[in-house]
């Protein structure tokens, strides 16, 4: 595997970064996830663009424009001679010392990496997942924006550790107020009297990428689509349930805390999206050429 360390490509076993970044020690920095298909990168700009916001948010400076961040990418993915694959874009703050104060950082740092990524096998993507709510709270707005999407997940992963605790493969997390706000990695939607829905983003919610690609598919679809705040009630009498994300992409939900979800298979409004997502993952992008 190559990769793309400040714009320097390197094989993997020479891609390390410094113990004194503070990225590492800190969790000082931003990222995305982004997928490609077919040497097509779904929805490249948007992310970049994302990435940047985020940046900009908690006033870290990247060395780079968006349009030569965007080059890097598809720089790291053709070294790499991949046509379908998961890239990971982290920006740290960079190199400074065991202080946490930010100026100490001369200059951010970015890597780049294209690989493969497997989040759930294919049989959860065919028959549905069977997950449970947790009571690691999501954080608050206040503590830390949900839009920023920073290096610190220890939220998510706590989450993750309680449902693995329970044998279950994914966490619905609640916010401080008992609103559903959204799994570790992935946003959360139901169906319910054909109408699409999905928490609204003050519930502590990643405006998720796959999120609005869906949103967009189903009205262009014909389905009314709505964001308002959800309890665990309207995730135990939905008629259908899946979880979106970059990774995840369109994954159904068919149990939740032991209450069957519809009649516990997959519901046909999810398998539309999931085939129309597939259906726009090759054609809207950046191509690596």
């Amino acid at each position: 595997m190559i990769i793309n360390l400040n714009g320097k490509l390197v094989p993997q076993e020479l891609a390390v970064v410094s113990v004194f970044d503070h990225g590492l020690l800190y969790g000082d920095g931003v990222f995305e996830g982004i997928r490609f298909y077919s040497n097509n990168i779904f929805k490249l700009e948007e992310h970049v663009e994302r990435l940047f916001d985020s940046a900009k948010v908690i006033m870290l400076n990247i060395a780079v424009s968006k349009q030569q961040m965007i080059e890097e990418t598809v720089k790291t993915v053709k070294a790499n001679g991949l046509a379908d694959g998961y890239i990971r874009l982290v920006v740290t703050r960079g190199v400074g010392d065991l202080g946490l104060d930010p100026k100490k950082c001369k200059e951010s740092f970015y890597f780049i990496i294209a690989g493969k990524i497997t989040l759930y096998p294919e049989e959860n993507y065919l028959n549905g997942l069977s997950i449970t709510t947790v009571a690691v709270r999501r954080s608050t707005a206040e503590a830390l924006d949900p839009k920023i999407k920073s290096l610190n997940y220890l939220n998510n992963i706590m989450a993750k550790i309680e449902a693995g605790n329970h044998g279950s493969p994914e966490a619905i997390m609640i916010n401080q107020q008992g609103y559903v706000s959204e799994a570790t990695g992935d946003n959360v939607f139901i169906i319910k009297k054909g109408k699409l829905i999905t928490p609204d983003l003050s519930a502590g919610v990643l405006d998720g990428i796959t999120r609005d690609t869906v949103m967009v598919l189903a009205r262009e679809a014909g389905i009314k689509v709505e964001e308002k705040t959800m309890t665990r009630y309207d995730l135990y009498t939905a008629d259908e349930c899946f979880l979106t994300g970059t990774a995840a992409e369109v994954i159904p939900v068919v149990k939740i805390d032991a209450r069957v979800i519809g009649d516990g298979k997959p519901g046909v409004i999810t398998k539309k999206l999931q085939n129309l997502f597939h259906g726009v993952t090759k054609t809207i992008g950046v191509k690596v050429v």
